[in-house]
C-alpha cells in the first residue's frame, strides 16, 4: 500500500501506522511528507476489529488463506458457551503468536521459516485485549467485535479458542474498523485515492 500511495501522489516520503494481516481489510491509516514523523506516536496504538471465527477446523495459518489441519468435525456452536469462552480472553494475556507472523526468530520473520516448513519456536506475549465480544453465532461460526492493544493476534485468539472447544477454528474474515482515532466511516479506497 505504501510503495501504490508513493506512485498515485508522486511522494517519496510515505509511512503508515500499522501493518494489516495479508487477507484482513479495512483502516490502514497512511501519512505522507513531513507527517510521517507522527509514525512514532501510533506505534502502542488501540485497534478495533470485526470478523468472523469458523469453529470445525484449525489451520497452518490460523487463518483461511492456510492448510487445514485434520480432523475436520462437525459442530453446533452453543451462543451462550462461546459468549462465555470470549470473556476468558478479555485482559491482560499471554498469546501465542502464529507461526505466519512477522515476529522474528534470530532476526528472521517466523513466516519465512514456516513457509519453508522449518521449525518455528516462538515464545508467548503479554497482550492487552480490552473488549472481545460475540455479536452472533450460526452453526460453526461466531461473528464478533474486538478492541485490542497493539500487537495482538486475532488469528491466534481463534486459534486458541477452537482448542479450548476442542474442535479447532481460524480466523475467516477480519476488518479492522479503526486504528486510534481514525475511522472506518473517515477511510478512502485506494481507487478513490
Amino acid at each position: 500500500m505504501v510503495n501504490r500511495v508513493r506512485r498515485l501522489l508522486g511522494q517519496r516520503s510515505v509511512g503508515h501506522l500499522g501493518t494489516l494481516d495479508p487477507a484482513a481489510t479495512g483502516v490502514l491509516p497512511i501519512v505522507v511528507g513531513n507527517l510521517t514523523r507522527l509514525a512514532q506516536f501510533y506505534v502502542h496504538s488501540e485497534k478495533t476489529y470485526e470478523g468472523i471465527i469458523r469453529f470445525g477446523f484449525a489451520t497452518d495459518t490460523y487463518d483461511a488463506d492456510g492448510e487445514p489441519t485434520p480432523p475436520r468435525l462437525n459442530v453446533k456452536l452453543d451462543h451462550v458457551e462461546v459468549r462465555a469462552l470470549a470473556a476468558q480472553f478479555q485482559g491482560i494475556i499471554k498469546q501465542m503468536p502464529p507461526p505466519f507472523s512477522a515476529k522474528k526468530i534470530a532476526g528472521v520473520p517466523a513466516y519465512k521459516l514456516a513457509r519453508k516448513k522449518q521449525e518455528v519456536v516462538l515464545k508467548p506475549v503479554q497482550v492487552e485485549i480490552k473488549e472481545f465480544e460475540i455479536l452472533a453465532t450460526t452453526a460453526d461460526q461466531a461473528t464478533f467485535r474486538a478492541r485490542v492493544a497493539s500487537g495482538t493476534y486475532i488469528r491466534s485468539i481463534a486459534h486458541e479458542m477452537g482448542q479450548k472447544i476442542g474442535c479447532g477454528a481460524h480466523l475467516a474474515s477480519l476488518r479492522r474498523i479503526a486504528a486510534a482515532e481514525f475511522t472506518i466511516d473517515e477511510a478512502h479506497s485506494l481507487a478513490a485515492l
